[in-house]
């Protein structure tokens, strides 16, 4: 298991290095193994597209704030969930946001999570898009709020290290329009030509 020390470092080597890392999932007994492919980093108070930018604390990001290896979930548009690692050390609001991972098992749970299927029963598109995004993964993986607050080193949800050898590519964050100068910084990194990436 990844320990706090893994996430109390900077926050663009964490993003970095959580890719290939194995994202554990126990949900009521179902343990679900994905390999995380894709994250972007989030460096807080001098961060446009930081939830924490300027400093600004309210209800939602307050966890941003907590410990390194702390659990930040908040949701958009009211449907979608967002699954977030707090990283540095308390009171610094920086965390990298998980936006991709490939499952390595469970396939039928995870398509009746995403799907309301088994996975043989799945169209292309839908085996195609079972977590290559933020908000598909955390469906995949029954992720909501009640894991907000939280941290990584309990039985919940938990990372383990994995040795694949693979290249890394650097790219702008997605979805941050109203970021200004912060929507070119190249904070964003997957696994090259892995599938589950959301965004090439």
């Amino acid at each position: 298991m990844l320990d706090k020390k893994f996430f109390n470092r900077d926050t663009l080597q964490v993003a970095k290095d959580l890719l290939g890392k194995t994202l554990i999932r126990n949900d009521n007994g179902i343990i679900y193994k994905t390999k995380i492919v894709e994250t972007e980093a989030y460096l807080g108070i001098e961060d446009r597209a930081a939830h924490t930018f300027d400093d600004k604390k309210t209800q939602r990001n307050k966890i941003m704030y907590e410990d390194a290896g702390t659990i930040y979930v908040y949701q958009t548009y009211g449907i979608h969930f967002m699954l977030n690692f707090v990283t540095l050390e308390k009171g610094r609001p920086e965390a990298v946001l998980i936006r991709g991972v490939e499952p390595l098992n469970e396939f039928d749970n995870i398509g009746i999570n995403r799907f309301g299927k088994v996975f043989k029963e799945l169209s292309t598109y839908q085996k195609k898009n079972l977590t290559n995004g933020p908000g598909k993964l955390t469906k995949a993986l029954n992720i909501d709020k009640n894991l907000n607050g939280k941290n990584l080193f309990g039985k919940q949800l938990y990372l383990e290290n994995n040795k694949d050898d693979f290249e890394i590519v650097s790219d702008k964050r997605i979805g941050i329009d109203y970021a200004k100068e912060a929507i070119d910084y190249p904070y964003r990194f997957y696994i090259k030509d892995n599938s589950y990436v959301s965004v090439f």
